[in-house]
């Protein structure tokens, strides 16, 4: 085996990728407890020292992928997801990149790109991007058309939830995430009795309606991912487990030699008993 394929088998191994997500829940925990100025004051230093060799483990990480499989390490969008979470980590902790230094709690997200299990939800979800776009449109549709009718409705008599069209806005925000919608509904019934025919049929329709239209989008983007025979002959990405169509694993190669070998030997077992024959 040559040093690409034994660095490649090391970093498709279980073992190498349950060691990456357990440096991610360390370094996860270690981000939070830092949080504590108490703890802080105590073990700061100590801390500070594990996060930056859990750091250092995760580029030596992406340099060893990038060794092993090269040009595919770079067709691989989560590849480049690793990248851009450790590439911010490692911006300077002073000077005018230092605002960024809160972003190195997002290190913990490189578990969606390491367990398999959440990629697919992630991809799940992508895939449901434009049905929840036309289920979003339709939702800002509806808080507009309510957020006018409530305004010509309820400004005289409740102007301090609905006196214009941004305050009324804000107000059925408010009521869609059923935030308090029932004290604005009081306020406004004492003075039109009426108005909870407005507020019902509102919080029906914003509310279950289209929380429910979100989740059956993006649950049928996801079962239809189920469905769907895997590409290109497998579906390992570069870099965590499997290879790609075009880049054959050092077993394959191994059977495929083995196949040639045997091939070979018939041929040459046939060309003899051929000559044994003889021509007459």
């Amino acid at each position: 085996m040559t040093a690409r394929e034994r660095v490649r088998t090391i970093v498709d191994a279980s073992w190498f990728q349950g060691t990456v997500v357990s440096l991610i829940l360390v370094n996860g925990v270690i981000l939070g407890v830092e949080t504590s100025t108490r703890v802080m004051a105590a073990h700061g230093g100590l801390l500070h020292a594990i996060d930056l060799c859990i750091l250092a483990l995760f580029v030596v990480e992406l340099a060893l992928r990038m060794f092993a499989h090269r040009a595919a390490f770079f067709r691989d969008p989560w590849s480049w997801f690793d990248l851009v979470i450790v590439g911010i980590a490692l911006l300077p902790a002073s000077g005018p990149f230092a605002v960024l230094r809160v972003l190195r709690v997002l290190r913990v997200l490189r578990l969606l790109s390491v367990i398999p299990s959440l990629r697919h939800v992630v991809a799940g979800l992508f895939r449901a991007m434009p049905g929840m776009m036309s289920i979003l449109f339709l939702v800002v549709l509806l808080l507009y058309v309510s957020a006018v009718m409530a305004t010509r409705l309820f400004a005289e008599v409740s102007p301090q939830y609905f006196a214009d069209l941004p305050t009324s806005l804000f107000t059925l925000f408010q009521i869609a995430t059923a935030d308090g919608w029932g004290t604005i509904a009081k306020d406004v019934m004492e003075h039109e009795p009426m108005a909870w025919v407005f507020f019902v049929v509102f919080v029906l329709v914003s509310t279950l309606v289209a929380l429910n239209l979100f989740i059956a989008v993006a649950v049928e983007a996801l079962e239809r991912d189920d469905d769907e025979p895997p590409r290109g002959g497998g579906e390992g990405r570069a870099g965590h487990g499997g290879s790609g169509p075009d880049d054959e694993g050092p077993e394959g190669q191994r059977l495929i030699l083995a196949e040639l070998r045997a091939l070979r030997a018939e041929v040459a077992s046939l060309r003899r008993e051929r000559e044994g024959v003889g021509p007459g």
